[in-house]
């Protein structure tokens, strides 16, 4: 299930980049609570694409996976950076 979302956050921010090569998704199974933590890791030149304007496309991301993990009973948080 948690590769649903791995894969999911990866082809959205494929998405938006230059760089696709350099999209990194990295999954942190040891937050409390049991939340997993995703961290979406990109190109430094393409980092403005990602968050867009005033964190409006980050948020965006952020909430497409949480519904995805909702549906799946999962908990997770979406880190970009």
């Amino acid at each position: 299930m948690d590769d649903l979302i791995e894969n999911l956050l990866r082809v959205i921010v494929s998405r938006l980049v230059i760089n696709k090569e350099a999209v990194k998704i990295e999954k942190d199974n040891s937050a409390r609570d049991g939340f997993v933590v995703y961290r979406v890791i990109v190109d430094n030149e393409d980092m403005g694409r990602v968050i867009g304007r005033k964190g409006r496309t980050a948020k965006s991301i952020r909430s497409i996976a949480i519904a995805a993990a909702v549906k799946n009973k999962i908990k997770i948080a979406v880190e970009v950076g």
